[in-house]
């Protein structure tokens, strides 16, 4: 079914994205891609070839009147920069406007070092220095709450950072614009630009791993709550009396199912030997083992009902699955199907669920997506930031105020 904008702010984004996913189409199949009129096609084709990211390419036969005139993304046009900021390391990827990764580089960090923001502008001065073409951007992910992309103050337990002004701080140090987002929410923006949101307006993306998030994507637009919190799902309490979690509260669903748990429960029931990795549990479950594989099985029916109560409340058309933790699905599902599916309401049973393949360089490029976006952005969520990317990309660069 072609998707139906709710927003005609997203329709060059979409057809942006469409490009460079599908490569080059007619105007008319775009219209129907995308589920919007033709004129509306024309007028906003118009507007990105002028603006140099669309040209016109060769022509196709038709069955009747005129040939069709392809259209392609001029994907060097301009570009930008994604960040993922971790406990360890950052990971930096350069992409252009149709989401090609043309350099990715990991960076040891450590957040708690007295230097580590000057550590972290001096990786991202690098990328800046280093960038090949019209650089519209940085975009950064952190696994933590943003008041907003714009100003980009942030709070991260994880790394240990309260009340962080990440944007100022980064902005003054790089000289271009810079949105700062949760890490989560980066691939929530991603597959509205590149993914499942071209087909669907409304969607939940859950992230398993080291943590557990979710980004949520209403009627086109990213959901963050009223302090840039919203989907923290890793903290839905699913006991009283249950582990402690990161968080400090007990019985939080990533005290059962993040990383770090699952490598507790697999050393406490023997399937690995103390010291031992959740990759040596994969293994173990790759080879058989019927611990390995009930763990995870019980890993994924909690994931189920947690998400299913998530589903209630959001309504999505569909559920995307991603993180580090996807490698481990086929061990997640036998889990994951039977109980998402029998803590639904009836009513909402044949909600999709989708998990895509996933590398470490999708947390940078969800970052870059920031920055992407942002041109095509009328609601006001990338603020002064985002006007700097519009700026930017009609005339060239400009300077920042920090």
């Amino acid at each position: 079914m072609p998707a139906q904008p709710a927003r005609g702010d997203l329709v060059p984004s979409a057809v942006l994205g469409l490009l460079g996913t599908r490569g080059p189409l007619s105007r008319a199949q775009i219209a129907r891609e995308l589920g919007i009129s033709p004129a509306t096609v024309t007028q906003t084709t118009k507007a990105l070839i002028g603006r140099g990211l669309v040209e016109e390419l060769e022509q196709v036969p038709s069955l009747g009147g005129r040939p069709a005139r392809l259209l392609g993304l001029v994907a060097m046009a301009a570009g930008a920069i994604g960040a993922k900021v971790t406990a360890d390391h950052v990971a930096v990827v350069h992409v252009t406007l149709s989401g090609d990764v043309t350099h990715s580089s990991v960076h040891p960090f450590d957040p708690d070092a007295p230097e580590a923001l000057d550590a972290l502008a001096a990786v991202l001065r690098t990328a800046v220095e280093s960038f090949d073409g019209h650089l519209l951007g940085v975009g950064i992910g952190i696994p933590g709450a943003t008041d907003s992309q714009a100003s980009g103050n942030v709070e991260a337990p994880t790394l240990g950072w309260g009340d962080v002004r990440l944007g100022r701080i980064m902005r003054a140090a790089l000289g271009v614009p810079v949105l700062v987002e949760n890490d989560v929410n980066t691939l929530a923006v991603a597959e509205r630009v590149y993914g499942i949101g071209r087909e669907h307006s409304s969607y939940l993306v859950a992230t398993i791993g080291r943590g557990v998030g979710c980004g949520i994507v209403i009627d086109g637009a990213l959901y963050r709550g009223a302090f840039g919190g919203a989907g923290e799902i890793g903290h839905i309490p699913m006991s009283d009396d249950g582990p402690v979690c990161g968080c400090g509260n007990r019985g939080c669903l990533e005290a059962y199912i993040g990383q770090s748990a699952l490598e507790r429960l697999a050393v406490e029931r023997g399937v690995v030997d103390p010291g031992g990795s959740v990759q040596e549990l994969q293994a173990r479950a790759d080879a058989g083992d019927a611990g390995a594989r009930a763990l995870y099985a019980e890993a994924g029916a909690m994931l189920g009902r947690a998400l299913a109560g998530v589903v209630h409340t959001t309504d999505p058309e569909a559920v995307v699955l991603l993180g580090e933790g996807v490698a481990a699905w086929l061990h997640w599902e036998p889990g994951f199907a039977g109980a998402f599916r029998r803590h639904l309401m009836p009513s909402r049973r044949d909600t999709r669920f989708v998990v895509e393949t996933w590398d470490e360089d999708k947390w940078a490029l969800g970052a870059a997506a920031l920055v992407l976006a942002s041109p095509f952005d009328h609601t006001g969520a990338t603020g002064d930031q985002g006007l700097l990317v519009r700026e930017r990309l009609h005339t060239g660069p400009v300077a920042v105020a920090p």
